[in-house]
């Protein structure tokens, strides 16, 4: 006979794996990698109906929606919202073994109390109910981070980033008041690292007039990124974050790698080789900042960005034409991590190493256990199953690989890295995987059942371990 669908015990396939879960259900959420909009934030922002709260800037789901053959007046176009929304609805019917199926009806079930599927033939009465309560306090921003118990939310800023909102936040200024959930800013400087961009030259005058440091070298570039970084500390920054293609390494001498930052600032094009000194020396120096300032440092490999030219020049970057690098990792990233760890007085940083690429994962996890030390359990993290690896495998590969390579009791969990405030059930989909998987070794006797201990790891990992590691 059928399970009903994705009822209480959705995912959930044993009984120690059922009441793992209600251990952890209610814990508080560490969303500490997100790119939610501090300014929306803010404003304590009502999203107007379900088009925005669904569409708006999601990827994941333009994605699906071409492969369903749909025009992209309907995703990215111009169409009414309610057509958009009737062309997801649509979508959804037929992506049987997608996660965005679970995450949309997740959030169906959460947001709005709504248990139905969603099809077309349902879609405009779950429409006009859905919309009806978006208007309401209890789905405001300040609405959802209560309900969901965002303990924090880490956001990702450029380093000349005002950090205005922040700020506003912070003191309770805000339109927003007083709330309980942290809302901090994340250090993202892969703009003063990309040489080769259009924009670089016009990115470091922009740094300098936000640091009042004139950049004419790198190591200008370096103390302004440091007082960026001071002032980001100010309002509770705990991370950094790098988006790399690939780990770079490459050593050249202090005169060469001032000959192509100087290049580079007047507009020539700069060779891989160069490019990748540079950027070797700047990460290598902010990694002793990092961990000067107790900021853990997140390194997100292995994507290929904007493959499609034609929809790049239509539709620009973050669109939905991203895919997954199968570049070699593990040489590059043992170098640099040891030249970061020689460089750093007090050692490596906090470091969690994501890869877009599963094949990636046992290397990383064997290069990084080169690097743990005595400052925190888990120093060297390998980062949970991030975009195209956010489903139900790909968690369970990932916390597999972590348990047979690592320490997985002291894994920091889960994150959104979305720019949709109805994403927060996503960590409720990643729990019950975990406990799933915990409560499997355990039913098969590959771990003792002793509930305090495997409830104690479950905690801990669903949110404990963050708020250890990030403070």
């Amino acid at each position: 006979m059928a399970k009903p669908f994705m009822s209480d015990d959705f995912l959930l396939e044993s009984q120690i794996a059922r009441s793992l879960y209600k251990a952890v259900e209610n814990e508080p959420v560490y969303d500490y990698h997100c790119h939610l909009s501090p300014a929306e934030i803010a404003e304590n922002k009502n999203i107007p109906d379900l088009t925005d709260a669904w569409l708006s800037g999601d990827h994941y789901k333009w994605r699906m929606m071409r492969a369903m053959g749909i025009d992209e007046e309907f995703i990215t176009g111009n169409a009414p919202n309610y057509e958009k929304y009737l062309a997801w609805a649509r979508t959804v019917e037929n992506l049987i073994g997608n996660p965005l199926y679970h995450w949309t009806h997740l959030e169906l079930k959460r947001y709005f109390g709504i248990h139905e599927v969603l099809t077309e033939k349902n879609a405009k009465s779950i429409w006009e109910k859905a919309n009806a309560l978006l208007k309401t306090p209890q789905l405001s921003i300040k609405g959802i981070f209560e309900k969901f118990n965002i303990y924090a939310a880490g956001t990702t800023d450029d380093p000349a980033d005002s950090l205005e909102y922040h700020k506003a936040i912070s003191e309770g200024t805000a339109p927003i008041g007083k709330i309980k959930t942290k809302v901090i800013p994340s250090f993202r400087p892969d703009k003063a690292l990309d040489l080769n961009a259009a924009d670089f030259a016009e990115y470091i005058n922009k740094l300098s007039a936000a640091s009042g440091i004139k950049i004419e070298t790198t190591g200008d570039v370096l103390c302004a990124l440091e007082k960026r970084l001071e002032f980001f500390i100010s309002l509770g920054c705990r991370a950094s974050d790098h988006a790399l293609v690939y780990p770079p390494f490459e050593v050249s001498d202090n005169s060469k790698t001032e000959e192509t930052f100087k290049k580079a600032v007047s507009g020539e094009k700069i060779a891989a080789k160069d490019a990748d000194a540079y950027k070797t020396k700047i990460l290598s120096s902010l990694a002793s900042i990092y961990s000067k300032n107790n900021i853990a440092m997140q390194l997100h490999l292995s994507s290929i960005r904007n493959v499609n030219t034609n929809y790049f020049n239509r539709l620009g970057p973050n669109t939905g034409y991203d895919a997954v690098n199968d570049q070699s990792v593990s040489l590059n990233l043992a170098f640099l991590l040891d030249r970061m760890n020689t460089e750093c007085s007090s050692g490596l940083p906090k470091t969690i190493l994501y890869s877009l690429n599963p094949k990636d994962y046992y290397p990383i996890a064997t290069v990084i256990g080169g690097f743990q030390d005595t400052l925190c359990a888990g120093k060297m993290q390998l980062g949970s199953a991030w975009w195209f690896c956010d489903h139900r495998d790909g968690m369970e590969e990932q916390m597999r690989i972590l348990a047979n390579l690592g320490l997985l009791s002291a894994f920091v969990g889960m994150l959104t890295d979305s720019r949709s405030f109805l994403s927060y059930p996503r960590h409720e989909y990643f729990r019950r995987i975990m406990c799933n998987l915990i409560g499997r070794w355990a039913e098969n006797g590959e771990y003792p059942c002793d509930m305090d201990k495997l409830e104690k790891i479950a905690r801990d990992i669903s949110f404990g371990n963050a708020l250890k590691y990030f403070g």
